[in-house]
């Protein structure tokens, strides 16, 4: 499978990689180990001593270095021998490096041509970091399913009326046409529910009950590869929308492998933002939620696929289709404009350092 390499990938949240440990994750079907060198900043290297090829993330670190655990050899975080126990430092012992940036209370990882990296092309997700503990929850799964069927379910918020009756859905996005508007980046899905009946989750966090009205704007924004906030705004009914919005989620996919996917989460809100019980209870819900109806689903829907690829398939287009669909041609055309290396091509390069 070909991916999109030049680009910023989410690698973890911040604080899965402490000062004096290493999280070792695959992306892209590349092992790669995430740790922080003396300084305390984020570091990846390829996840293989070229010694005898045993993972590095089975090492330890030592004076901001990882040290191999087989037989003590050392890399920085450039991926360079910084250390060998048995003799000189030769030319080959070096493993490759990836760009890595620190932001948004997230680390990203640019698996493409380092020389490329540019840290200003990162999207602005600043309302992760601006917010409050108390206004703040994350998380994270690793799913079975490529990744842009992770994508979908986001892309697609007409599933809630029936997958989450009891607490996301009651109707409203399947009576609401989107409006679907791409640009050269970015695409837009926008569904205006205007005089609904609040939904189970807005009845009971707002103290609204099935006979109450509300207008509520939904906005979900995508931007290559998988990058996804969802954000949400009320107003009284006949009420113009301002333009803000309170409540803003964000999606995050990186692939793992053609068939399963690292999946970040993380909400933020602009209201009640010292009410520490209630976020706490927003996030057991939205856990909950993805943990019992979502997850399950898409891993069905990826196993009843058989490994075979989204289009192979034939699938039925509906209207709700709109921006799932353009969001996935759109990315197959910057992918095929990028050259797509195979993975292949990646893991050799990997190889030699």
């Amino acid at each position: 499978m070909t991916y999109l390499c030049n680009c910023w990938y989410m690698a973890a949240w911040a604080d899965e990689v402490p000062a004096d440990g290493v999280l070792a994750r695959r992306y892209l079907e590349e092992p790669v180990v995430l740790f922080r060198d003396g300084e305390g900043h984020a570091r990846a290297v390829f996840d293989r001593c070229p010694h005898r090829f045993v993972p590095l993330s089975k090492g330890r670190i030592v004076d901001g270095a990882i040290t191999c655990g087989y037989h003590g050899i050392a890399f920085d975080g450039e991926g360079r021998c910084v250390l060998n126990p048995h003799g000189p430092i030769l030319k080959g012992m070096a493993v490759r490096h990836y760009p890595i940036v620190e932001a948004y209370r997230a680390l990203w990882i640019w698996m493409g041509e380092p020389a490329a990296a540019d840290p200003s092309s990162l999207r602005d997700l600043s309302y992760l970091s601006d917010a409050p503990e108390t206004a703040f929850s994350k998380g994270y799964v690793c799913g079975n399913g490529n990744y842009e069927l992770f994508v979908d379910n986001i892309l697609d918020l007409t599933h809630a009326d029936f997958l989450h009756p009891t607490t996301l859905g009651g109707g409203s996005f399947t009576r609401t046409r989107a409006k679907v508007v791409e640009t050269d980046d970015r695409l837009t899905i926008r569904w205006d529910a205007l005089d609904e009946v609040p939904t189970p989750l807005q009845q009971s966090m707002r103290g609204l009950g099935p006979d109450d009205r509300l207008d509520t704007r939904t906005n979900v924004e995508w931007s290559a590869p998988a990058i996804m906030s969802l954000a949400t705004a009320t107003a009284p009914v006949g009420t113009p929308f301002d333009g803000t919005y309170p409540m803003i989620n964000v999606h995050i996919m990186t692939p793992e492998t053609a068939r399963t996917t690292h999946y970040f989460f993380a909400s933020s809100r602009t209201f009640a933002v010292d009410d520490a019980a209630l976020n706490e209870r927003f996030a057991e819900m939205r856990n909950w939620i993805f943990a019992t109806e979502d997850k399950p689903m898409i891993d069905a829907q990826h196993d009843r696929m058989g490994g075979r690829d989204f289009w192979e398939l034939d699938p039925i287009l509906l209207r709700i289709d709109e921006g799932a669909v353009r969001v996935r041609r759109k990315l197959a055309r910057m992918i095929a404009a990028e050259g797509g290396r195979a993975t292949e091509a990646r893991e050799a390069v990997a190889l030699h350092g």
